[in-house]
């Protein structure tokens, strides 16, 4: 058996060929990166529909219970996973756009010397074996930072007047604001969990979500504040 059959015969391309293949991947690629840039869109308008739905329910009317603003906290943490995940598969395609961008179309219109000339060995190796660019770690503390955090403050603003305002609350009578912070924290309370323990865990999850903010490691590169990014 000749040992030269078993070799991979690598297509050779005319130029036009080359230009032609390149801008169809590079089509497939923008459309692809299009379809995960409105599934995140989807999901924070799906947030913020469930926090203004449960924010009319819950401040409406004295009957409904400060519950409420504590489930819509989880369901915008559930929402806020399923965008950190979306956002992994639009961020790996982005980066493909991107080098399509930066080291072809840019060579074109602005040529520079040997700029990243393997950039399509790269793109043939994510081709091959495709691997996240992103952690889902990374990628809440993103979508945390750029979009959830204003509705975790939105729901937490309105749990405290829920919780410090007796009109706004099933056994409430009087108008105006609690007359101690006592008052606040023993009607905090859930079932039979006390108020200090719901309050105590609430200061603990928003603790968490600016630890995120303000510590875990921001955007650099394109992705920094102020410079253009898809």
């Amino acid at each position: 058996m000749n040992d030269a059959s078993a070799k991979p015969i690598r297509p050779v391309l005319t130029s036009a060929e080359r230009v032609n293949t390149l801008s169809h991947f590079h089509r497939a690629e923008i459309a692809r990166m299009a379809g995960w840039r409105d599934r995140l869109d989807r999901t924070t308008n799906w947030a913020i529909t469930v926090v203004a739905a449960l924010l009319s329910v819950s401040l409406s009317t004295a009957s409904a219970h400060h519950g409420v603003l504590l489930f819509a906290m989880l369901l915008i943490l559930l929402l806020l996973w399923i965008e950190a995940r979306r956002y992994r598969f639009f961020d790996f395609y982005r980066a493909r756009v991107r080098q399509f961008e930066r080291h072809y179309f840019a060579q074109i219109f602005s040529p520079q010397p040997d700029f990243a000339s393997d950039w399509l060995l790269i793109v043939g190796e994510g081709l091959r074996a495709p691997k996240f660019l992103l952690s889902q770690r990374a990628a809440l503390a993103r979508r945390l930072r750029r979009n959830y955090i204003y509705l975790f403050l939105i729901l937490l603003l309105a749990w405290m007047v829920k919780i410090s305002t007796p009109s706004l609350q099933a056994v409430g009578l009087r108008t105006g604001f609690v007359g101690s912070l006592r008052e606040a924290v023993d009607s905090a309370a859930l079932g039979p969990i006390p108020g200090v323990a719901i309050v105590v865990v609430v200061a603990a999850f928003y603790a968490g979500l600016f630890a995120i903010v303000f510590f875990v490691a921001g955007d650099d590169g394109e992705l920094s504040f102020g410079d253009v990014h898809v």
